[in-house]
């Protein structure tokens, strides 16, 4: 008998790690039980979480199954594929198909989760003995599994130690923390007690003050002076055209991200397009992109990077209609569901100090209103890439409806039913063409476009039954 089946069948039973079916269920089941086992591995040390097919979970016997992954789709993606692209934080896991007394097994073997909750395009699940449940209705196992995180924290590691205060003034621009926490500026011990609190400083072992990463990333005065953070400095480039062949300026920020960031949201603007436009007797200017939607997008780059991914950093790249914003590392929230999910992060210390100086917003509404943005001015819908290494969200400047693809429309459908979702609302044919501008006349385009919509499995109708485009409603997919 296979090595790895005989003992997990030798446990006598399922387990809050292990999960034996008869056959196939569908791939949204196969990816939540991806997500509770590895959650539960963590819990309860061990390396893997397992889902067998072709095990009667009553007897335990080997009955077989009819289940091959390699002939399952969901539109034309593979099932594997599809499942590692729900995955977040990105989680390995292996499919073993093999013949055990004559009989097809199919194992699905998944790494332990590494102390941030595995989650299943935007819902995380764990096991409670041998019922797979949503994590968000037992917190007491998800503080299990932040407990259990591996290792210190990117934040908490020491950038540089042996500092006094007049290295401290050199290094880190901390009156900027105090005038942003709105405090007044102490001196002497009573300082270094205050950032040692806030976490910008840490006593090291030998006694001494080491500045954190946590207060260099966010209060250097140049983040060259720090070795380990060169890369994360932030990278400002702008080409000619819509391609890479031509840099005609490249401008590098090296200041801590809190320091820099206003100035950093104006260097952007400065960059781009405007036009102006006639009213009345004034001469308005009318500009290409959103200065919300630019910020927070250069905040959600910054503070949602992965540090640990080496050799590269932050970058704002400018090309003719469109801005990149590219961050190190994987969303550890599928792209799909940035709109309605309460996003975790890799940083949450940063993310913490950042909202408590009023940097950033509350937790889940920048995305949000990104979007928004878009909707207000009828732009294409932004788009949100998730990359080997890399995260990257685009802002598109404005194009005419009859110029934008298929994509273009299906996306912003699509993420207008998922605003109209959050708000307790459902998108209707009236409501995507006030999104694009589009007059009533021409309501037939906005029906193709749901059709569309509707056919990528990207949106549902919530009422299968009703028969008028005029009075039908749509739901996201997920809802």
């Amino acid at each position: 008998m296979n090595q790895l089946l005989q003992s997990l069948l030798s446990r006598g039973g399922e387990c809050e790690w292990v999960e034996f079916k008869k056959n196939y269920c569908d791939p949204k089941e196969i990816g939540e039980y991806l997500s509770a086992l590895g959650n539960s591995a963590l819990i309860h040390d061990q390396k893997y979480g397992y889902l067998v097919f072709g095990i009667e979970d009553s007897s335990f016997k080997i009955i077989g199954t009819a289940f091959s992954h390699r002939k399952e789709k969901i539109g034309n993606e593979e099932l594997e594929n599809w499942t590692v692209r729900g995955l977040r934080p990105p989680t390995k896991f292996d499919i073993l198909e093999f013949v055990e007394d004559g009989k097809n097994i199919v194992l699905f073997r998944v790494d332990a989760s590494d102390g941030v909750p595995i989650s299943f395009y935007g819902t995380e699940y764990i096991r409670i003995g041998s019922y797979k449940k949503k994590l968000k209705d037992h917190p007491e196992r998800e503080e299990e599994i932040w407990a259990k995180k591996k290792g210190i924290n990117f934040e908490d590691k020491i950038a540089i130690e042996g500092v006094n205060e007049t290295d401290l003034f050199k290094l880190l621009d901390y009156p900027k923390y105090f005038d942003l926490m709105k405090l007044p500026l102490p001196s002497g011990q009573n300082l270094i007690d205050k950032l040692l609190k806030a976490g910008i400083l840490s006593k090291v072992s030998s006694g001494g003050i080491g500045i954190t990463n946590l207060g260099a990333i966010l209060f250097a005065r140049d983040l060259n002076d720090f070795d380990r953070l060169v890369r994360n400095s932030i990278r400002l480039i702008v080409y000619e055209g819509k391609g890479k062949t031509k840099c005609i300026k490249e401008r590098e920020r090296t200041e801590g991200y809190a320091i820099i960031l206003d100035n950093l949201v104006e260097n952007i603007a400065n960059e781009l397009p405007t036009s102006e436009e006639i009213k009345g007797a004034l001469r308005i200017e009318i500009k290409s992109y959103s200065d919300v939607a630019i910020r927070e997008l250069a905040i959600n780059m910054l503070i949602h990077q992965d540090f640990n991914v080496r050799g590269t950093g932050p970058k704002i790249e400018i090309f003719d209609g469109r801005i990149e914003f590219t961050n190190p590392g994987q969303s550890i929230v599928a792209p799909l569901r940035l709109i309605d999910d309460d996003p975790a992060s890799l940083n949450e210390k940063i993310v913490r100090i950042m909202r408590l100086m009023k940097l950033c917003e509350e937790r889940g509404s920048g995305i949000d209103k990104v979007i928004r943005e878009s909707e207000k001015f009828h732009l294409p819908a932004p788009e949100f890439i998730d990359g080997e290494r890399f995260f990257k969200a685009i802002l598109y400047a404005p194009m005419k409806f009859k110029v934008m693809s298929r994509e273009d429309k299906v996306r912003a459908c699509y993420q207008h039913c998922c605003l109209k979702y959050v708000s307790h609302e459902q998108m209707s044919n009236r409501s995507l063409r006030e999104r694009f501008g589009i007059d009533a006349k021409n309501s037939s385009l906005i029906s193709n476009i749901i059709s569309d919509a509707i056919s990528s499995k990207m949106i549902r109708p919530s009422n299968p039954q009703e028969r008028s485009k005029k009075m039908a409603r749509y739901l996201p997919y997920w809802a």
